[in-house]
């Protein structure tokens, strides 16, 4: 039986190239200021002009994508102000799961979170900042995870995904794992002692770390 040809045109059309338009951002491999042409894109992922133009304006609305007048669509640029701003949220919203995570998870998931602090230990020490990076990103997604406050999951998820330019280009500074790596520890450790408060407040100075981070 001949395989099944990719839809071109309609909803799954739409989710296509909105999948893959989503990775590419988030994965760096398309750039800030990157100019989002529709007929290239729609060529490259097989799918319609229309179906394009609609996942653009959906990755537009999560804040990864911005429309210049006369001149299409790019990829955003996060400025370092803007991407203080979203930490500023972050730190509640994070400081939230966090505190929550501390009441909720399971032994289980404390040993995954434990495990995590160990393997990001292992890869400072081995100067592995791109590794750590990767654990890093695991980690606060673990903790929103085991926190089962799905509200704030999804608004992290957005404000998160505008970051990762910032977030790479940080974790590439030198000597910037080695600072957070501490704080990393500490919030583990407040969750795993079951101790919502000191949770909430190990998240909020590491993002206040972060914010003087990117300001610097």
């Amino acid at each position: 039986m001949p395989q099944e040809a990719r839809p071109s045109t309609g909803e799954q059309a739409r989710q296509h190239a909105l999948t893959h338009l989503r990775q590419a951002i988030l994965q760096g491999e398309m750039a800030p200021a990157q100019r989002l042409v529709e007929n290239e894109l729609a060529e490259q992922f097989d799918v319609t002009r229309a179906s394009v133009r609609a996942a653009l304006i959906e990755l537009e609305s999560e804040g990864l994508v911005e429309r210049i007048r006369n001149r299409g669509s790019r990829v955003r640029v996060v400025t370092v102000e803007e991407a203080v701003a979203i930490t500023e949220c972050r730190m509640v919203l994070e400081g939230l799961c966090a505190g929550k995570a501390a009441v909720e998870a399971s032994d289980e998931q404390l040993a995954q979170l434990t495990a995590l602090g160990e393997a990001m230990s292992k890869a400072v020490a081995d100067g592995e900042p791109v590794t750590y990076s990767d654990l890093n990103h695991e980690l606060h997604a673990h903790i929103r995870q085991f926190s089962g406050q799905q509200v704030a999951v999804g608004l992290l998820e957005r404000l998160n995904a505008q970051l990762v330019r910032h977030r790479f280009q940080l974790a590439l500074r030198p000597g910037r794992p080695q600072k957070s790596l501490s704080e990393h520890l500490a919030m583990i450790d407040a969750i795993r002692a079951r101790d919502p408060r000191a949770a909430e407040e190990a998240v909020r100075s590491h993002l206040a770390g972060v914010i003087d981070a990117l300001r610097e």
